[in-house]
């Protein structure tokens, strides 16, 4: 059996949608990419939710 190998993924929920004058909910999940941390994020919050998803490690490669 072999293990996942997870990541951890950082998001901002607008919780009021793109219109929000609130600051956003910060949340971390850990998924083994981004698709599975956006599925994650849908099923806590609710489709139609919007967040700014980044992972660290990703953001810091040089393209």
């Amino acid at each position: 059996m072999t293990e996942k190998n997870l990541r951890e993924y950082r998001a901002i929920i607008l919780l009021g949608g793109r219109a929000q004058t609130q600051p956003g909910l910060p949340v971390t999940v850990m998924a083994t990419d981004g698709d599975e941390a956006y599925v994650l994020l849908q099923e806590k919050y609710g489709k139609g939710t919007v967040f700014d998803l980044y992972n660290e490690e990703d953001a810091n490669t040089i393209r």
